[in-house]
């Protein structure tokens, strides 16, 4: 079992209810959308074939972090991911998946944690989301929306308007500003007027690191 691994480092969590706590990330290559305010263009292709045995060494040997954040590019767009999860899970490790939500979830296991992205209408990806997945996800689970303008904050209202279960199922809703786009005070106010349970949602790394995130290892 091989997958394409554009990188594997040591980092503070930036998003997500694990925000903060340091992470262990694995990006893999490879992606399957093209979104328009996509920060990590770099892992769509390329990266470098390890096995799963060969990069569960690696995170054996990393030490010092609360968690492993598998993400990409696209993770699920490899077919030995699955394989990969299932391999941290046997050895103890936290676990939790960063998905674009354009593929079938059913392909993460149980035990780790979804993450899922709703991409909006800026992203150049509106319509990407398998609505399948929604019913996949449960406490513990979260989804993200990123906000870079008003139609977006439509589309999210829209999205939960819809789906107005998810609001009671412990699936945690983050909002996210895009980094130059949208301003996060704005963005705080259109979350508490609309008095809506969702989470503001900012990149932490890029207030701590705003010339560039530090990768450790």
């Amino acid at each position: 079992m091989s997958l394409q691994v554009c990188e594997i480092f040591r980092s503070i969590q930036g998003e997500t209810t694990r925000a903060g706590f340091p992470s262990l990330f694995i990006r893999l290559a490879g992606c399957n959308l093209h979104c328009a305010w996509c920060d990590t263009g770099y892992a769509r292709e390329g990266g470098t074939a390890m096995t799963v045995g060969d990069i569960i060494t690696r995170v054996k040997a990393a030490g010092g972090f609360d968690h492993v954040t598998v993400t990409g590019g696209e993770p699920l767009c490899q077919e030995d991911t699955p394989a990969l999860i299932t391999a941290l899970l046997g050895e103890g490790y936290s676990v939790q998946v960063e998905t674009n939500g354009s593929l079938p979830v059913s392909r993460v296991p149980d035990g780790a944690r979804t993450i899922a992205d709703v991409k909006p209408p800026s992203s150049g990806e509106a319509g990407s989301f398998l609505a399948e997945n929604l019913r996949l996800l449960g406490r513990g689970d979260e989804l993200k929306f990123v906000v870079a303008d008003a139609g977006d904050w439509d589309f999210f209202l829209n999205f939960i308007e819809k789906n107005s279960g998810l609001i009671d199922s412990g699936v945690v809703l983050n909002v996210s500003p895009a980094r130059g786009r949208m301003e996060p005070a704005r963005l705080a106010e259109m979350l508490l007027a609309g008095g809506i349970n969702a989470r503001l949602n900012l990149q932490l790394h890029a207030v701590i690191w705003p010339g560039g995130e530090k990768k450790d290892l």
